[in-house]
């Protein structure tokens, strides 16, 4: 059963009667005085564009030498509008949350009005781009539709229809479409006043719209011929256009080159599907798999548009298409006359094993089609992801999942799958998420943009995940939550890459205790990972969070731990926090974390935060462009005499700090307390080659 929506959100989701543990934590640590309002810092400022047009290509907004070997290996090259010639605003930086800049990959975006421009030159040959943009709501939320002008190398190619259907999120979680509608939860604690307004006299005035979020789209366009480097690219708002304004945060660009071509298969459209989109083609995919099944053979999907409004059951089955760029299965969202027994009051375009209660599905193997959906709220009970069920001894290679709930959303037990080059864009809920007893399985060299929740997680409810690699994916600018989030599990392993942006309520990378999961077991690697613009504040607890952050919640973590080569980049507030929810500050404890040869480039506030009992290790980690004092060392805010209850293991090699000396000193160790929740916060600049 999917119920997807993992950090603060699933807290929320299971009960709502009672408050988040996350809400009681602010509430208690408020009164004992100990957690104060925090202001996010003001990042530094990036290039305002070369008027020379020189093409900057990037990496998550950095200088691609700075990632290097970290991340996905992507056929596409990133160009931050900011960086490219236009008569546009810049808008940002900015690292609030409910803003336009924040969400923009690097916090800076361009605005134009009816009649600006934003120019790029093509860095290398290219014939299909990706933008991606934002533009209004509609008054009364729904969305608009605008046009947006694309010349290239000075002619028009095209008018692309942008819209805002599938953006511009408000309220509490889980979000309404409505921008002038009343709170969801009045009987949840808020920040905005401070108070649980349901219980507050005189009630208090919230604002309209409250909360707004999730405000960028991306939208593909092929060019139909083959452009040089060197030729340019130029975005224009028309001066007729319905949009007041219209934001572009980036484009990219790549060679896409042919269709690939599957002579000796099942092909859907000999089975009735119509290419052209006009009529259903679930029951065609429905014939020519079980017609391949029999004849072994896989089943072709050339070029062209499909409808198909409802899951496709794949069991032993290979599907295969012509490309991601050609080859497009398309629905709409459909409500079910009665729920489904799942809790399910929606369906929609999704290829799915079979339940694991009724053994999964074994031997499938996805590639080279797009999955777009038509997911325009959340509900979490609804199966409507673009790829779910049980996927056991199977592969998923070079899909784009596009505007569904979830892009991927497992339900084990099941072993053994294989997700590579694949890019996960614009979901109201998680990238993918490996939930419920998921065992040897990866995601490799895959790509995740703009998701409403966790971009990838493990999640290991009621039953461990164990032995699953995460490596060498970016993940880049996840609306509410975590890059990557760890729940529970046994010998699983995070390592090679790049996560950028996170906005609220997460950070780049979760180890949690949380949500039924599992304990942590066995030895957890987090290796060799680049985050940049992370450790967000946080808007519940009012603190900074930590580029990397554990939390324990429902039990202890102690499992060995291995924070190895990583680089902490460019961060708000802290590198590292480790953290337990302050009603069971007493119970719970973080021991076993290991740091070593760990580079931090810049943090608004410490190197670690420690707000927890329990231990961790250095070794070998340097430091510089460090804005507070090294370690800010609450330990579980009971204070003794004898030292904070977390002890900082000092195994050499440390070096390196910033405006109050070394980040960790002789007087730091092992446990003095350091406590200071609202450290000032010194904004570090932009990070460079170590």
């Amino acid at each position: 059963m999917a119920r997807n929506g993992s950090d603060l959100t699933v807290e929320r989701w299971r009960g709502r009667a009672r408050r988040p543990a996350r809400t009681v934590a602010v509430l208690t640590a408020a009164a004992a005085g100990l957690v104060l309002g925090l202001s996010a810092p003001a990042p530094a400022a990036p290039g305002h564009g070369d008027p020379a047009g020189t093409p900057a290509v990037t990496r998550a907004g950095l200088d691609p030498a700075l990632v290097a070997g970290r991340g996905a290996s992507v056929d596409f090259a990133e160009q931050e509008a900011e960086n490219a010639p236009t008569n546009g605003t810049v808008i940002g930086p900015d690292r609030t949350a409910y803003t336009l800049p924040s969400e923009a990959s690097g916090r800076t975006a361009v605005r134009l009005k009816p009649g600006q421009y934003v120019e790029f030159t093509l860095p290398r040959a290219a014939d299909a781009l990706t933008v991606r943009y934002s533009i209004p709501d509609a008054p009364r939320g729904g969305g608009i539709t605008a046009p947006l002008d694309v010349a290239v190398d000075g002619r028009q190619r095209a008018t692309m229809t942008l819209t805002s259907q599938y953006s511009w999120l408000y309220n509490q979680y889980p979000f309404s479409n409505d921008p002038q509608g009343d709170l969801l939860h009045p009987d949840w604690w808020i920040t905005e006043c401070g108070c649980v307004p349901a219980s507050t006299t005189p009630a208090p005035t919230i604002d309209k719209p409250f909360r707004p979020s999730h405000f960028y789209d991306e939208q593909r366009l092929l060019l139909g011929k083959r452009y040089a480097a060197g030729d340019t690219v130029r975005l224009t708002a028309p001066r007729n256009s319905t949009a007041a304004w219209t934001v572009i945060d980036l484009l990219d660009t790549q060679l896409v080159g042919a269709p690939h071509i599957e002579a000796h298969a099942a092909n859907v459209v000999a089975f009735g599907a119509d290419p052209t989109g006009r009529r259903d083609a679930g029951d065609a995919f429905d014939r020519a798999i079980a017609y391949a099944k029999k004849r072994h053979l896989k089943v072709y999907v050339p070029p062209g548009t499909y409808q198909v409004n409802r899951h496709i059951i794949v069991d032993d089955v290979t599907i295969v298409g012509a490309g991601s760029w050609y080859t497009i299965v398309k629905g709409h969202q459909v409500t079910l006359d009665t729920p489904a027994p799942d809790g399910s009051v929606h369906t929609g375009v999704g290829f799915y094993g079979k339940d694991a209660a009724d053994g999964g599905s074994h031997n499938v193997h996805l590639s080279g089609f797009t999955v777009e959906g038509d997911v325009r709220e959340r509900i979490d009970t609804d199966q409507v992801n673009a790829v779910g069920g049980a996927l056991s001894d199977s592969t998923i290679d070079g899909l784009y999942l596009h505007h569904t709930k979830v892009g991927m959303w497992f339900d084990g037990p099941m072993s053994g799958l294989r997700v590579t080059r694949t890019v996960i864009a614009d979901q109201i809920a998680d990238g993918l998420n490996f939930h419920t007893g998921v065992t040897d399985s990866s995601v490799t060299n895959s790509f995740v943009r703009n998701t409403g929740d966790d971009g990838l997680a493990m999640w290991s409810e009621k039953t461990a995940d164990a032995r699953n690699v995460f490596a060498h994916n970016t993940v880049q600018s996840p609306v509410l939550a975590n890059g990557i989030a760890l729940y529970g599990g046994t010998d699983n392993t995070v390592t090679g890459n790049l996560v950028a942006d996170p906005v609220r309520e997460g950070s780049a990378i979760q180890v949690g205790s949380r949500f039924g999961a599992e304990p942590f077991t066995g030895k957890l690697t987090i290796s060799d990972n680049t985050t940049v613009r992370s450790g967000p504040f946080e808007l519940n607890w009012k603190i900074g969070l930590g580029a990397i952050w554990f939390y324990a919640l429902e039990r202890d973590i102690d499992a060995d731990i291995q924070v190895t080569g990583d680089h902490f980049l460019d961060n708000t507030y802290n590198a590292i926090m480790l953290v337990s929810d302050f009603p069971v500050k007493d119970k719970y404890a973080i021991r076993g974390v290991h740091f070593k040869d760990i580079r931090v480039d810049g943090t608004g506030t410490s190197v670690l935060s420690a707000r927890s009992a329990g231990s961790a290790s250095f070794e070998n980690v340097d430091a510089r462009n460090v804005g507070a004092v090294g370690i800010n060392n609450c330990g579980s805010f009971n204070f003794p005499t004898t030292g904070s209850e977390f002890a900082v293991n000092d195994l050499g090699g440390n070096d390196g700090g910033g405006t109050t000396g070394p980040w960790l000193a002789s007087w730091e160790l092992p446990n003095t307390i350091t406590c200071d929740d609202r450290p000032p916060v010194v904004a570090p600049p932009a990070p460079t080659a170590w």
